[in-house]
């Protein structure tokens, strides 16, 4: 199990990097293209718009693996450790549904898309790019419900506490 999850680990922050790199050189270009031969590649910016939906969805995918989303936690410095918990377990479990909802609808969306036959760059099936949304928040959505088990299970170790400068 520890492999597989190295291997996911792996294969996350492999899209992460690709995807960064190829928006970068792909930015680079329209630049240099535009400014230098006044030409441009036709398909570039919807490129990189789904580049970025991508790269913003990997990231968050990414976020997820060792639970770094943003959150405002005021509560828990006031809390004993089974209310931390408790706590955890409550959100992580709001968490888990929003993106399963989330999943679901990006689902019936991609579904819709594939039916109607939409075409993005070009003449591209767009569900083809738009596959990312149902999977990315599959993913999260799996991901806080272990929070939520291993929590529960007490087999979760405390988030660090931000260090404060007073």
């Amino acid at each position: 199990m520890k492999q597989l999850a190295r291997w996911g680990k792996a294969a996350e922050d492999a899209v992460l990097v690709l995807l960064l790199g190829a928006m970068i050189v792909l930015a680079c270009s329209q630049i240099v293209l535009r400014n230098f031969f006044d030409a441009g590649l036709i398909w570039g910016d919807e490129a990189l718009r789904l580049m970025v939906l991508w790269l913003a969805l990997a990231g968050a995918v990414a976020a997820s693996r060792a639970d770094k989303h943003i959150a405002i936690d005021v509560m828990s410095r006031f809390l004993p450790a089974w209310g931390r918990r408790l706590t955890r377990v409550i959100t992580n479990l709001f968490t888990a549904l929003v993106c399963g909802c989330v999943a679901w609808f990006a689902a019936d969306f991609v579904m819709q898309a594939r039916e109607y036959e939409d075409e993005l760059l070009g003449g591209l099936p767009a569900w083809w790019f738009q596959i990312i949304m149902p999977i990315a928040f599959t993913l999260m959505s799996w991901r806080y419900l272990v929070f939520v088990i291993l929590d529960i299970a007490g087999r979760r170790s405390e988030p660090e506490q931000p260090v404060s400068d007073s």
